[in-house]
């Protein structure tokens, strides 16, 4: 047991010696997850103000309506221009999309609404591609506003009794409908010209004092952020600091596993074999000095963490360590696997990185793995970084029980034991 502490304290005693290196380890997750904390950050709290441009070749009051709504909405910075200058500017990358209200609108769209037989007017969207979630943004607003500023140009006695007056006509030209289909759409037409007529009796024709604005959405959206609850919002950092750990502590693990290799090609390892120690305790030793140091890492990232970017462990506390020292011990055998497995630390080193980066990747480091394609987010079940960062943030932002941490914990120690069984079969102890 002495042995082993001896071996390992020296391990530990070297990695930190290193100051240089030490800062490295510790500082580049930081920035970089400080990085994408904040440009991938959750639902913002402040109106979009996305901007969009919006260029009116009608110029009807139906048309004039959509914009002015659309003006009011916070969600988007609205300018009108013409349609050349708002692609130039959406090339140009200073407007995110621009939609183009075509000529003969005001007029065409309030008879489309009873019409299926005829062209629908249509509205062009010109939007910024790398921008595209915007072009969604713009089909809702554009949705909700364009039916209540034609269904009020239908039924406002000021401007629907023309639309009324051209729908009876063509109903009653209609050679496809039979005369009980004719009375029963002209019946319709006399229930809103009776509508329309009351209420410019009551107000004298204006229909916003009466209220009749036409149809608009029969409801509102309240979002609720589902988190740890008791108030707490979604902090984008947790996410950020766990993927960014979790990759720069695989990247010491490399590190550790080329010590390995260096060790034997300077033939310390073969030394180490002529004192009295076993093979067992030699690598016991390696793993246990790896973990305390991916502890001491982690530790120190998530003290960052804490203290300046508000990340909390909303959770179980001993499933937040748990996890933590699983995937320590995960890192340490990977490194042992890596060092058995590797012929020369040049060799070893570029292979070693490629597949660190894949396991990063597919293990939702860099982005969640909710934005992955269904299948893809089935397969990196098998990925042991997808249940490090899953993990961890079930124990931070999600605030969920210990019980939640056994799942990551237990099958990060399971590749642990694949790892280390391997390694010990495979290691060389020569070069």
């Amino acid at each position: 047991m002495n042995a082993l502490l001896a071996l390992t304290r020296a391990d530990i005693v070297m990695y930190l010696a290193n100051r240089r290196a030490l800062l490295v380890t510790l500082a580049a997750p930081i920035l970089i997850a400080a990085f994408f904390g904040s440009v991938l950050g959750g639902p913002p709290k402040t109106p979009l103000h996305v901007p969009v441009a919006a260029v009116d070749l009608d110029g009807s009051a139906v048309s004039k309506n959509i914009v002015s709504a659309i003006k009011d909405d916070s969600s988007f910075e609205i300018q009108e221009l013409s349609e050349p200058a708002a692609i130039a500017l959406i090339r140009a990358g200073k407007v995110r999309a621009a939609f183009v209200i075509p000529a003969g609108f005001g007029e065409l769209a309030p008879k489309a609404l009873f019409r299926t037989d005829m062209k629908k007017p249509e509205i062009t969207v010109h939007y910024d591609p790398s921008q595209s979630v915007t072009l969604s943004l713009v089909k809702g607003l554009l949705a909700q506003h364009v039916i209540n500023a034609v269904s009020n140009a239908v039924f406002s006695p000021a401007t629907g009794n023309k639309v009324i007056a051209g729908a009876r006509a063509d109903v009653q030209k209609s050679e496809k409908l039979d005369r009980a289909q004719q009375r029963k759409w002209l019946s319709f037409f006399d229930s809103i010209e009776r509508l329309q007529a009351s209420e410019e009796k009551a107000v004298g024709g204006d229909a916003r004092s009466s209220g009749l604005q036409g149809f608009s959405l029969p409801f509102e959206t309240k979002e609720v952020e589902v988190t740890s609850g008791g108030g707490t919002n979604y902090n984008s950092y947790a996410h950020a600091f766990a993927g960014m750990g979790v990759q720069f502590i695989m990247f010491m693990g490399i590190e550790l596993g080329m010590a390995v290799l260096l060790m034997r090609r300077q033939g310390i390892w073969k030394r180490l074999r002529a004192a009295p120690v076993s093979r067992a305790l030699l690598l016991g030793s390696r793993i246990l000095s790896g973990t305390v140091i991916a502890c001491l890492l982690f530790t120190g990232i998530y003290a960052v963490a804490i203290a300046f970017f508000g990340v909390r462990v909303e959770g179980s506390l001993a499933g937040f360590a748990g996890v933590i020292v699983a995937f320590a011990v995960l890192m340490a055998t990977l490194g042992l696997l890596i060092a058995s497995l590797g012929r020369t630390p040049e060799a070893t080193r570029g292979i070693a990185i490629v597949a660190t980066l894949l396991l990063v990747m597919l293990g939702g480091a860099w982005v969640p793995t909710f934005v992955f394609p269904e299948w893809l987010q089935t397969a990196t079940l098998v990925v042991p970084t997808r249940w490090a960062i899953d993990g961890l943030e079930a124990m931070t932002w999600r605030g969920l029980g210990f019980d939640a941490a056994l799942a990551p914990i237990g099958v990060m120690l399971a590749f642990s034991v694949v790892f280390g069984w391997i390694a010990v079969k495979r290691f060389k102890w020569e070069e």
